[in-house]
C-alpha cells in the first residue's frame, strides 16, 4: 500500500514541462526516479479508447519522451518494415530533427512519406516546405509552399503557404484572412497589417471574434467600442460582448450586450454583468428590461431571483413570488430566499410554511438539501446528533446531485460513528466513494474506512508509488489529421491546425469544448484548459448532461482536470524539502492552476503564488542570491521551503500548513487556540474565513484526485466502489 515515511527522490535529470496522457511529459526521466512505473489500458472501449493497433504501437509510448531520449528506439522503427509504426517513426524523427536545426536529414525521412502515409499527408508537405525554408534554399521553398497550395487548397496547410508566399506578393495575404479566418498564421497576418496601420475596422472586429483570448484582445475590444462604435452592427456587438464576457469584464460585456441582437440571455447579461461587479443600479435596470421584454423566457426566472436580492425585503417578496407561480426549476430557491425574508421580517409561521413548501414540492431541489443541511448544522451543533442524522440522511437520496451532498454524506457517516452505530457509518463513507469519488470527502471516508491514504498528521510524509499513462487518449472531436498529430505529441502544430477547425466557439458542444481544453493544455494554456473541461460540468441540457457524464467515465477526462506540468521540478524540490509531491502538487493547482506567471491583486506570484517581500525572506534563509518568482523551479524552490516552514510550525500537522499558507500563521495561531482541535474535520468547518475553508478542502481534493488517478493501490481499491474511477494497472 502506500509507505509512510520521509519522502526522498533522487534529483530528476532534464527539464521541461511535464502533462502527461494528453499532452506530452517527462515519463522516462521521472521513471527513472524510480517513484513512476508504466500504466496500462484497463478501461471499456470508447471514442477515446486507442485502436487495437493504435495500443500495441511501439512509438506512441516514445511521444513522451524528449527527442534526444527516443532518437535511437525511432531510428530502429523508421529503418524496420512498412507499417503505420514506421511512418510515424519517420514524422516523428523528421520533425524533430527539423527543431534541432537538422533540415537535411529531416528531408531524408520525408522522402516519399505523404504516399503512404495519408492521415498526415498535407503536414508531410508542410514539414518538407519547413525543411526547405530553415536550409535557405529559397527556390525549393517556394516551389515546396507552391504545392501546397496545389495539392492541399482547401487544408488549413494552405495558410501556413500563403502566409509565406504572402510576404513577397500580398494578395496571398488577402487570401488567408478571407479562406482561413481564425488560423493561427492568418491573425499573424492581420496583427501585422494593423501595424502597418492600425485604423482598420474590418482587421480589428476579425481579431475581436477569432481571437478574442488572445493577449491583447481585451484593446483590440476597447479600441473598437471607444474610436469606432458608431460603425458597428449589433452582430459586432455580440461579438465584442462574448469576448468580454469570456475574459470576465462583466461590466464592460454588459454594455456591450445592451447593443447586441436582442435575446434572453443577452438581456439577462446585461444585468448580471453589472451586478457581478457591484453596479446594482445599472443591474437592477438590466434585470428588469428583461423581464419586460422577455417575461416567459427560462433566464428571466433566475433574472427575477437576482433582482431580488437587490431590494429591500419588501419589495422582493413579489418578484419572488412570480418566480414560485411560473419559473418550477427556479422555485425553490425563491421559496427559500422568500422564507428567510419572513423569519426577519417576524412571520415565523409564514416562514415555516415556505420551507415545508420546500421539501414538500420540491424535495429533490438543491434548496431543499441546503435547507436540510441547514437544520442538520442547527442540530449537531446543538449536540443533537441524531436529530441531525435524521435531517442530513434524505439529502444522499432526493437530491444526491446537490453540491452540498457529498459533505452531506460524509457527516452522516460522522455522526453515525458518534452515536455508535458503525454499520451505518460504513454504509455512508462506502457511498460517499461510490458515489462521489473525486471529492474532498471521498478521502476523508477512505480514511476512516482505514484505507493508507494520509491523514493530516501523516500526509506530508506519505511515499506514493505513481503510474503515469504511456499513451495518449484518441481526441473526441476535429479531423483525423488533428487526431494522429495529437497522438504523435505535436502539440504546436495540433493546436494550430485546432484553431483553423474549431469554428463554433461561442456555441461549441460537449467534445469540441473537451478537446479544446486538451489542445490548450498541450501549448501550456493550462488555466483556461483545465477550466474549459470543468465547465463542462455547467452543461444544462439533459443531452449534453449525458455527453459530460460519459466523459466522465473517461481516464482523459480526469487526466485533463488534474493533469501534473512541472512535476520534475516538483519531484526535485518535494523531496529535498521532505515533502509528499501530491500535496505540493495539489496545493499549486489550487494556487495558480500551473500558470507560471499568473499574479494575484495581493501581488503573489507563479506556481505556488509566492509573495515578493516572502520570497526574499525566504531567498535569504537559503542564501539564495537570483531567483525570478516567474521560474517554475525557482517558485517551487522557494514555495516547498514555505510549505516546509508551516509544516515545521505545526509539528507536521498539514491541515493548520495549508490554512497558515493562505491565511497566515496569526489567523490560525487564534483559531487553534479559540477551536477544539482534537477532531479536524470539526475544526475544518469552524474556520470563520470561507476562503481558507474552501482553500484547505481543495488542496487536500486536489491530493486526493492525485493519488486515486496515479496511485494503483488507491485505484483499484476506489474501483470496487465507483464506476467512474478510472481504472490503470500496476
Amino acid at each position: 500500500m502506500l509507505k509512510v515515511q520521509k519522502y526522498r527522490v533522487p534529483v530528476a535529470v532534464g527539464a521541461g514541462l511535464l502533462f502527461i496522457a494528453l499532452c506530452g511529459s517527462s515519463w522516462f526521466v521521472l521513471r527513472q526516479t524510480g517513484i513512476l512505473e508504466n500504466l496500462g489500458a484497463d478501461s471499456p472501449q470508447s471514442e477515446l479508447s486507442l485502436t487495437q493497433k493504435d495500443a500495441q504501437s511501439l512509438v506512441l509510448p516514445l511521444v513522451s519522451l524528449s527527442p534526444q531520449a527516443r532518437a535511437e528506439q525511432l531510428m530502429d522503427i523508421a529503418s524496420g518494415r512498412q507499417s503505420l509504426d514506421q511512418y510515424r517513426a519517420r514524422y516523428l524523427l523528421a520533425s524533430d530533427l527539423i527543431g534541432q536545426q537538422q533540415p537535411e536529414a529531416a528531408l531524408q525521412w520525408l522522402e516519399g512519406l505523404d504516399a503512404k502515409y495519408p492521415q498526415l499527408a498535407s503536414h508531410i508537405a508542410l514539414k518538407r516546405a519547413q525543411a526547405y525554408t530553415a536550409m535557405g534554399d529559397t527556390a525549393n521553398a517556394e516551389q515546396a509552399w507552391q504545392g501546397i497550395l496545389e495539392t492541399y487548397p482547401s487544408d488549413p496547410v494552405a495558410a501556413h503557404a500563403l502566409y509565406a508566399l504572402g510576404e513577397s506578393n500580398p494578395e496571398y495575404w488577402q487570401q488567408a484572412i478571407a479562406q482561413f479566418p481564425t488560423h493561427p498564421r492568418t491573425l499573424d497576418i492581420v496583427r501585422q497589417k494593423l501595424q502597418e496601420n492600425p485604423k482598420q475596422l474590418n482587421l480589428l472586429l476579425h481579431l475581436a471574434k477569432s481571437a478574442y483570448d488572445t493577449p491583447g484582445s481585451g484593446g483590440i475590444r476597447d479600441r473598437l467600442v471607444n474610436e469606432y462604435a458608431s460603425g458597428l452592427q449589433p452582430q459586432d456587438w455580440q461579438t465584442i460582448a462574448f469576448g468580454y464576457w469570456e475574459t470576465r469584464e462583466y461590466d464592460k460585456a454588459a454594455k456591450a450586450y445592451t447593443k447586441a441582437p436582442p435575446t434572453p440571455e443577452n438581456a439577462y447579461r446585461v444585468g448580471r454583468g453589472y451586478h457581478l461587479k457591484g453596479k446594482r443600479q445599472e443591474a437592477k435596470a438590466g434585470y428588469q428590461q428583461l423581464i419586460r421584454t422577455f417575461p416567459d423566457a427560462k433566464e428571466t426566472g433566475l433574472g427575477l431571483r437576482r433582482l431580488a436580492s437587490l431590494l429591500p425585503s419588501q419589495e422582493a417578496i413579489p418578484y419572488l413570488d412570480q418566480v414560485v407561480a411560473k419559473f418550477p426549476d427556479e422555485a425553490p430557491e425563491a421559496l427559500l430566499t422568500k422564507a428567510n425574508i419572513l423569519e426577519a421580517l417576524g412571520s415565523s409561521q409564514s416562514a415555516t410554511q415556505a420551507r415545508q413548501s420546500v421539501l414538500t414540492q420540491y424535495p429533490n431541489s438543491d434548496a431543499a438539501a441546503d435547507y436540510r443541511w441547514q437544520v442538520a448544522n442547527q442540530k449537531a451543533q446543538a449536540g443533537n446528533l441524531a436529530e441531525a442524522w435524521q435531517w442530513a440522511q434524505p439529502i444522499t437520496t432526493d437530491s444526491p446531485d446537490s453540491a452540498i451532498a457529498p459533505e452531506a454524506a460524509f457527516w452522516v457517516g460522522r455522526w453515525a460513528m458518534q452515536l455508535g452505530r458503525q454499520e451505518e457509518a460504513t454504509s455512508a463513507f462506502e457511498h460517499v466513494l461510490a458515489q462521489y469519488p473525486e471529492s474532498y470527502y471521498a478521502w476523508r471516508s477512505a480514511r476512516f474506512l482505514g484505507w493508507d491514504v494520509g491523514d493530516f498528521t501523516t500526509v506530508r510524509d506519505v511515499n506514493p508509488t505513481l503510474v503515469l499513462p504511456k499513451t495518449r487518449s484518441r481526441l473526441p472531436a476535429g479531423s483525423d489529421t488533428l487526431k494522429e498529430l495529437h497522438l504523435l505529441g505535436q502539440n504546436q502544430d495540433s493546436w494550430t491546425l485546432w484553431q483553423a477547425e474549431f469554428e463554433n466557439r461561442q456555441e461549441p458542444t460537449v467534445a469540441e469544448q473537451f478537446t479544446d481544453g486538451v489542445m490548450r493544455l498541450g501549448v501550456g494554456d493550462n488555466i483556461n484548459g483545465i477550466n474549459q473541461v470543468w465547465f463542462l460540468s455547467q452543461r444544462e441540457t439533459p443531452e449534453e448532461r449525458r455527453q459530460w457524464q460519459a466523459l466522465r467515465a473517461e481516464p482523459a477526462y480526469w487526466y485533463t482536470l488534474f493533469p501534473l506540468p512541472f512535476f520534475d521540478s516538483v519531484v526535485n524540490w518535494s523531496g529535498q524539502r521532505q515533502l509528499n509531491p501530491l500535496l505540493v502538487i495539489g496545493l499549486i493547482r489550487q494556487e495558480s492552476r500551473f500558470e507560471p506567471e499568473i499574479g494575484s491583486i495581493a501581488g503573489a506570484r507563479g506556481l505556488m503564488q509566492v509573495m515578493p517581500g516572502t520570497g526574499q525572506w525566504i531567498a535569504d534563509k537559503i542564501q539564495l542570491q537570483e531567483y525570478d518568482l516567474n521560474d517554475p523551479n525557482d517558485n517551487v524552490k522557494l514555495g516547498t521551503w514555505y510549505l516546509d516552514h508551516t509544516h515545521q510550525e505545526y509539528n507536521n500537522h498539514s491541515l493548520f500548513a495549508v490554512a497558515s499558507y493562505n491565511a497566515g500563521p496569526g489567523n490560525v495561531a487564534k483559531w487553534i487556540r479559540k477551536y477544539d482541535t482534537t477532531d479536524p474535520d470539526a475544526f475544518i468547518e469552524q474556520i470563520p474565513f470561507a476562503e481558507t475553508k474552501g482553500y484547505v478542502e481543495a488542496v487536500f481534493e486536489n491530493y486526493w484526485n492525485y493519488l486515486r488517478l496515479y496511485n494503483p493501490e488507491v485505484n483499484q481499491l476506489l474501483r470496487k466502489y465507483s464506476k467512474s474511477q478510472p481504472g490503470i494497472s500496476p
